[in-house]
């Protein structure tokens, strides 16, 4: 029986040591105040900083305003990646979305977010890429 815990404890340990993560730039992007109809799209870019191909399998989103692109590829150790969302500027008022990332990363699902505010009377703004908070 001892032998069996120290072998799973082993394989526990070697699999939390071995697991790719995410390190991302910034996990909220604040478009600000945007007119209505301009450009909707943003990109989150994030590291695998693990030792082993991170590979994202799903990217989900609360509502249909919001849609994210999923890289294809796995993404290997030491490289970036990018998780582009594009939001509809179309609908007037405050919004906040989450987008739920599913990866084979330690942390299997990984939330990332958006938030702005669309206006009739906004003058387009230089599109921002990062959160000032």
């Amino acid at each position: 029986m001892k032998t069996i815990l120290s072998f799973v404890a082993v394989c526990f340990i070697t699999l939390t040591v071995s697991a790719q993560e995410f390190k991302f730039e910034t996990e909220t992007i604040d478009y600000g105040k945007v007119a209505i109809g301009s450009e909707g799209k943003r990109v989150f870019e994030f590291t695998n900083v693990g030792d082993a191909p991170l590979i994202i399998q799903d990217i989900k989103s609360t509502c249909g305003c919001t849609v994210p692109t999923k890289p294809e590829k796995p993404i290997m150790p030491g490289e970036k990646g990018q998780i582009e969302v594009s939001y509809d500027t179309k609908r007037l008022g405050g919004f906040s979305k989450a987008i739920t990332i599913i990866s084979n990363a330690k942390v299997k699902r990984k939330m990332i977010k958006i938030k702005g505010f669309v206006a009739k009377d906004a003058t387009p703004a230089n599109e921002k890429t990062e959160s000032n908070s």
